[in-house]
């Protein structure tokens, strides 16, 4: 494998691993994680039971040699590596920033009801927990799939269960026009579900439906259209504004005055998704201009490489950003 390389230029190092089974896990299921590398970099790769020999640039042997350093420390610390990961380090490294990773693996969030252990997985979604946990209003602006709400949700429940507020409240625009729900069939909790239906998610990874039904029926979880917060005055609350770039900048605004003692607001959005009809103003961009300077208030932008879907999510998302400049 690997590309060619003048003999002049060429060196060679060993990379010995702990044995088979830690050499499986580092160089991946059929040698993923291996092929991602040699594609990445200018060299030559030949893994042999628990070795591996590196051939190329004295640069390159050590970038490569530093990637291999890493991910043996994540994966004897416990933590198995994902196609996800290998990408992520291979971006960091580019930063000069690949020693961050392991610090991404440092704590645990929480659980999810199956069992399965929530942390965050980028630098940029660090910052984002550490503003949560500081501030209470923050902006998460990103693109799909960076985990802007989900964590929200995640914070939301811990805040929650720890008696740091009383109840959740999950709210996003109705529908993408105006909330104009009086079209579609079924009653108004039919109308409402399947634009809620993204928070229902998070929430049942979260807590499990058995818990998050008691927790509804209790009161402690709100999941309900934006226009539902109208003349309220949330305290003792952790709120989520979902989909906040489809709302008017009067309904932001009109949402972020519900805050009250003791309440934490959250509001996240995708500013290259505006689903509003032609002519009407973002309240998320007008948000973000327009408070920019207040103390207290923090603004979190994640961006492409924060992306933890699959990686075609964020190949297809810098596709579409680059076409969006080209066409000005």
């Amino acid at each position: 494998m690997g590309a060619r390389l003048s003999e002049e230029s060429v060196v060679s190092q060993k990379i010995l691993l702990r044995d088979n089974e830690e050499a499986r896990a580092i160089f991946g299921p059929q040698d993923a994680y291996i092929r991602m590398l040699d594609q990445a970099f200018a060299c030559t790769l030949i893994n042999r039971g628990n070795e591996l020999s590196v051939q190329g640039t004295p640069m390159v042997v050590e970038q490569v040699v530093e990637l291999i350093g890493v991910f043996k420390q994540l994966i004897r610390k416990g933590h198995p590596l994902s196609e996800r990961d290998v990408l992520y380090a291979l971006e960091l490294q580019k930063k000069g920033d690949l020693a961050h990773l392991l610090d991404l693996f440092q704590e645990d969030l929480a659980q999810s009801f199956k069992g399965k252990v929530i942390r965050v997985k980028t630098i940029g979604q660090r910052a984002y927990v550490e503003a949560i946990r500081k501030h209470d209003i923050v902006f998460g602006v990103g693109p799909a799939g960076t985990g802007k709400t989900y964590l929200a949700v995640v914070l939301a429940y811990l805040a929650l269960k720890n008696g740091l507020v009383k109840r959740i409240v999950l709210t996003r625009p109705a529908v993408e026009a105006g909330e104009n729900l009086g079209f579609l069939p079924g009653d108004l909790q039919e109308k409402v579900d399947p634009y809620l239906r993204p928070l229902y998610d998070a929430l049942h990874d979260v807590m499990g439906p058995e818990q998050l039904a008691r927790s509804m029926e209790r009161g402690l979880v709100e999941v309900a259209p934006l226009a539902y917060m109208r003349g309220r005055t949330l305290e003792d609350a952790f709120v989520i504004l979902d989909e906040a770039q489809n709302t008017t900048p009067e309904q932001m605004k009109m949402f972020l005055t519900r805050l009250g003692f003791g309440s934490k607001m959250v509001i996240t959005g995708d500013i290259t998704q505006v689903d509003l009809p032609r002519g009407k103003r973002s309240g998320l961009r007008e948000a973000l201009r327009i408070l920019s300077d207040i103390d207290g208030i923090a603004f979190v932008v994640l961006e492409e490489s924060d992306v933890i879907r699959h990686q075609l999510v964020q190949k297809i998302i810098h596709a579409y950003a680059k076409d969006e400049v080209e066409r000005g």
